[in-house]
Order: C-alpha cells, then structure tokens, then sequence
C-alpha cells in the first residue's frame, strides 16, 4: 500500500505523534533519571535498612537499625562501595522510566485532547485534569511495573554484598530472567497494587499541578511558552500492601512508614524539574508542539 505523497513530507513527529510523543519523553525521563539516580539508591537503601536488621536480630531489631540518614547513607555507599555504585540499577531505572514517562504522557495527552477535550477558549477544566493525571499514571505504572521490581531488586545487590550474602543477579537481563522463572508472568507484576495507587497520586500532583499552571500561565499573563514559563509549573518480601504495613510497623514502629521521605521529596522536585524542561525542549526541537 503507497504512502500518499503529502504523509511522506511530514516530519516523522507528524506522521507518528503518539510514538513520537512516547520516544520523546522517554528521552527526558533517562535524563532526569541519571541527573537524580543517586537520591533514589539514598532512598532505596534507608528504606531497606530496617528490614535487613529485622532479618538479623530479630524482634530485638526495634531501635536497632543503623538508619545513618541520607548524607551518611550516601557517603557510606560511595567509602564502601565506590563512587559510581551511586549508579547501581540505573539501567532498569532508565528502562522502567521509558515505558512508565512514555506510556503516561500519551496516555494524559489522549485523554485530554481525546476524550476528554478542552473548550473553545482552550480550557482544560481541573477536574478533567485530576482525572486524566490519575488516570495516566495507572496505566503508565502498571505496564512498568516489571522494570520497576528488577530495579528495586538491583538496587540492594550492594548492600547484600556488604553482608556477605551471595549476589543474586548477573544483571539486569539475568534478573529478568530469575523472577519470571520463580514466579511466572504474574511474578512481574508483584506489588502493582501499592505501586498503581502512588502512581496515581503522583501523576495527580505532577502532570495535573504542570499542565494547569503553565496553561494559566500562558493564558492569562504576559509570560510565553518558554523555559522559564515550563520552570515556573513545574516487592518481594511481602503478601500484599497490607501486609507490608502490618510488619513494617510491628518491627520497626510507625516512623519507620517515613523512612526516606527526605530523599524522596528531594529527588522529586529536581526529577520533574529536569524532566519538564527536557521534555518541552526536545519537542520543540523535533517539531512536536508544547505539552
């Protein structure tokens, strides 16, 4: 079947927006990933700490943790492990965040210019936004939930190696290949519940917050569709999500829910920023018009 002559003009951004779209801010969450990768190792590694200890001691575990605190955390990752184990797991971070960036931009984007729609006066209502960001972050979550296990996963090689515990994984292939032979298909999507719900709170605050404050921007000030415009928006181990709540608590009390959480707003907001003017850059770039 020939193309007709005028599609074969196009840029391919035009002829395949959806796909392009997908490439695109995939393109900008590897870079934000790699500019914030070592906050989220921070975080991983706090949140396991008390886990590790409870496998140790024991019900002696509470208060026995050696939670060290994000910059002593880090600082011991890198005197122990080495400057680039900051880094450890970035490949399956990078592959979790392609498909999770992609499939939730286009996702929102369908929804709103799609299904939902704006009004004559290019007015996206709040409402049809919380929608379409919970929305998109659902479906982007759950197809990356695999990549998101494997990244968990890779992420507490070095810790398992410091307690002399054999390694479990090659890499990030060999990984894979493990939890899909011990658990099947469905052992990919291990805690896709909890993950989902964040995704959706997330995707609530983040693309909803974006989209409506640079919308309102552009419309109703002096402010243009720039950078400064884009700046100024901006597992395993348990049964289920509940029972993940009833051990963390019973071993290592209620803060132990936090643990993290300071590592966790502090990547975020450098993670979306970065994201955000990335994304807006490279569309304009490719001929793809602003989010």
């Amino acid at each position: 079947m020939s193309v007709p002559e005028d599609e074969e003009k196009l840029p391919l951004a035009q002829r395949w927006p959806r796909a392009s779209k997908f490439l695109l801010s995939g393109c900008a969450a590897t870079v934000a990933e790699l500019a914030t990768f070592p906050l989220d190792l921070t975080k991983t590694r706090l949140q396991m700490q008390g886990e590790a200890a409870l496998a140790r001691l024991g019900e002696g575990a509470r208060g026995s943790a050696p939670y060290r605190g994000m910059v002593r955390t880090a600082l011991g990752i890198i005197q122990e492990e080495g400057f680039l184990k900051l880094w450890q797991g970035v490949t399956p971070a990078i592959y979790r965040h392609v498909v999770y960036s992609g499939g939730r931009m286009v996702t929102y984007e369908h929804l709103r210019e799609v299904v939902f729609g704006k009004g004559e006066d290019k007015h996206y209502p709040l409402w049809k936004s919380v929608i379409g960001g919970m929305m998109a972050g659902v479906i982007g979550q759950f197809l990356a939930n695999p990549t998101d296990l494997v990244k968990v996963q890779m992420q507490m090689e070095g810790k398992r190696k410091l307690e002399g515990k054999p390694l479990r994984f090659r890499g990030v292939h060999h990984a894979f290949a493990k939890i899909l032979a011990e658990g099947g298909i469905r052992g990919l999507w291990a805690g896709w519940v909890p993950n989902i719900q964040r995704a959706a709170l997330v995707n609530m605050g983040d693309l909803t917050t974006y989209d409506t404050v640079k919308h309102y921007l552009v419309l109703n000030t002096r402010l243009e569709d720039n950078i400064m415009t884009h700046g100024l928006s901006r597992g395993l181990l348990y049964k289920s999500s509940t029972d993940c709540l009833i051990q963390a608590v019973q071993g290592e009390g209620f803060m132990s829910l936090y643990k993290g959480f300071l590592p966790s707003w502090l990547r975020m907001t450098p993670w979306s920023l970065v994201f955000w003017l990335t994304y807006e850059k490279i569309r304009e770039m490719s001929g793809v018009s602003p989010f």
